[in-house]
């Protein structure tokens, strides 16, 4: 498992922070295990939406990850980052409440990590690419 020191940076938009942040106050999340998500925001560096690099995975932010299991399979998705609203089931949109949700958010191009499955289990994400960001795509306030 990946270590405090070992995890990648992360920068994330000042506005997803907030957004993020006010529904973490939400008693509808409130049986939901966020500990991980708190750790990642506070551990993160935070910047305007206009200054955002194009590399980075942000909220509403579409991904080409590439997931190794701990048997060494390797599968790629393409994964859309949302708001709990806005996670329909499909297997393309992940909530930020997720743990790979979580695990995405601030990452960049180039960026791996290790997460837990829900088997207990844990895997490496890797960032291959970004198909859309919001930010570069000029939306500052989604």
């Amino acid at each position: 498992m990946t270590t405090h020191a070992q995890r990648p940076a992360l920068l994330l938009s000042r506005v997803d922070v907030e957004r993020i942040e006010d529904l973490l106050e939400h008693p509808q999340y409130s049986g939901i295990n966020t500990a991980a998500l708190r750790e990642e925001l506070a551990r993160a560096e935070l910047t305007e939406p206009g200054n955002m690099p194009a590399d980075v995975i942000t909220m509403n932010s579409t991904a080409k990850v590439q997931v190794v299991d701990d048997q060494q399979h390797a599968h790629e998705y393409e994964l859309t980052l949302v708001y709990p609203r806005d996670a329909d089931g499909s297997a393309d949109k992940v909530s930020i409440f997720a743990p790979v949700g979580s695990a995405l958010l601030g990452l960049r191009v180039g960026d791996s990590i290790d997460w837990p499955m829900p088997s207990g289990r844990s895997a490496r994400l890797h960032v291959l690419a970004i198909r859309f960001q919001p930010e570069a795509a000029g939306e500052l306030h989604r």
